[in-house]
């Protein structure tokens, strides 16, 4: 099966969850005279949450709830892993170029200590559960997922099922839908450091070209790689997925680069609006239309070319939803329960789907009650996630502000408080 990551990961791990907006486009007079953003100079505005963002992430997270629970419906519901990825690539690097703007430099501790408190734990803690059931209960489903568990915290699911030529193995079943999770969080290990290279030793207009050249590098390694046979190390392995997550990063770094006043993000904005409802359209049919992970739809054209084409529709969703405020797929994605949904809730939605689809089948629910029961069941789970585990971390690890009060000398005739 195929499944989703949140990006998993969003602003709301690197920055303070009563972010509202962006700050201007132009930068401060201040900010201009530290190297003017380093050729991104829209990247000093900061990074303003997206509400239309959230809101896409929690119809992707329940579009891959429903597909592994009733495949009939939406056949082509692994699409939301290629959403994700490159939503994911998008903030990522917004957040990235940002920080390189502000201050010439990438805190790769700091970014990594994030990762880390953002996504493992709430990781671990559905790992130790499933390995719980594994050992105590005589369930069908979760027989031996005490292996899986261990592969799953080790971010490592993807490439034992990228070895796999015919049907998965049993070792990663229980948690399989872990596999995204291992793409990310190796994409994670690489593009920082790459990218502070590129930052360092190139021009802007350099490493567009480079970042560009790379988004294509993956499209030829898959048709260089293709066979039937090796459907599943194409559809798992970070190197041939490594485009979608690229595509996002690509459309952070054009943004950071283009001012205000540049005509083109004028053009980039019309463009967006106009092209967002037939991609998401697009994307729709994909999800309602066209198997994906099933071996009748292993076919050469998706995977190669197919996986850099729902990359480069969600890219222009992506743009529409940074540009256009006022659109109305803008305004559909920001309705306030699907962004706090999003926000909150969709990666703890995304971890904890798979395991409790296959408890409630043990446990003997089945046909459209396993889909309902499904859907509440995993959004309990992810409410608890948030409230007990990923929350309080987070709180943890946000540096306090302590306002301090200037202190005036009371001269001659100053008035005294």
């Amino acid at each position: 099966m195929s499944t989703l990551q949140r990006s998993t990961v969003d602003e709301a791990t690197e920055q303070s969850p009563d972010v509202r907006a962006a700050p201007p486009l132009v930068p401060a007079p201040t900010e201009r005279g530290r190297g003017g953003g380093r050729g991104f100079s829209s990247a000093l505005r900061g990074g303003g949450r997206v509400a239309g963002l959230d809101g896409l992430r929690t119809v992707a997270v329940v579009l891959v709830i429903v597909y592994h629970v009733e495949p009939d419906l939406v056949p082509g519901g692994s699409v939301g892993v290629d959403v994700f990825f490159t939503i994911s690539g998008f903030v990522i690097t917004r957040l990235l170029v940002g920080e390189y703007a502000r201050t010439g430099g990438i805190g790769l501790w700091s970014f990594y200590r994030r990762r880390w408190v953002r996504l493992m734990p709430a990781l671990l803690v559905m790992c130790a559960v499933t390995a719980l059931l594994s050992v105590t209960f005589a369930l069908p489903l979760f027989r031996g997922a005490w292996v899986a568990a261990a592969l799953a915290a080790g971010s490592v699911v993807n490439l034992v099922r990228a070895g796999d030529s015919g049907t998965y193995s049993d070792l990663t079943a229980p948690l399989s839908h872990t596999w995204s999770l291992g793409v990310e969080e190796q994409f994670y290990l690489a593009w920082p450091l790459l990218l502070l290279v590129l930052l360092r030793h190139a021009t802007a207009r350099v490493v567009l070209a480079c970042v560009a050249v790379l988004c294509v590098l993956p499209v030829l390694w898959r048709a260089v790689l293709w066979d039937p046979a090796a459907a599943h190390r194409i559809y798992n392995g970070p190197d041939t997925r490594a485009d979608q997550l690229l595509i996002g990063a690509l459309l952070a770094l054009v943004l950071a680069r283009l001012r205000a006043d540049d005509p083109r993000l004028a053009a980039l904005r019309r463009w967006a609006g106009r092209l967002c409802p037939p991609a998401l359209a697009v994307l729709g049919l994909i999800a309602w239309q066209i198997p994906i992970t099933e071996v009748s739809g292993w076919n050469p054209v998706w995977y190669t070319v197919g996986f850099l084409v729902a990359a480069l529709l969600t890219a222009c969703v992506v743009a529409a939803l940074e540009l256009c405020p006022r659109s109305w797929p803008t305004r559909l994605l920001s309705l306030s329960a699907l962004v706090w949904i999003g926000r909150n809730l969709s990666y703890g939605m995304y971890l904890w789907h798979y395991p409790v689809i296959r408890l409630l089948h043990d446990l003997g629910v089945r046909g459209d009650a396993l889909l309902q029961t499904g859907l509440a069941a995993t959004f309990a789970a992810a409410l608890a996630s948030y409230a007990l585990v990923e929350r309080p971390l987070l709180r943890r690890g946000r540096p306090r502000v302590r306002r301090v009060e200037p202190v005036v000398a009371a001269g001659p005739g100053s008035p005294v408080p």
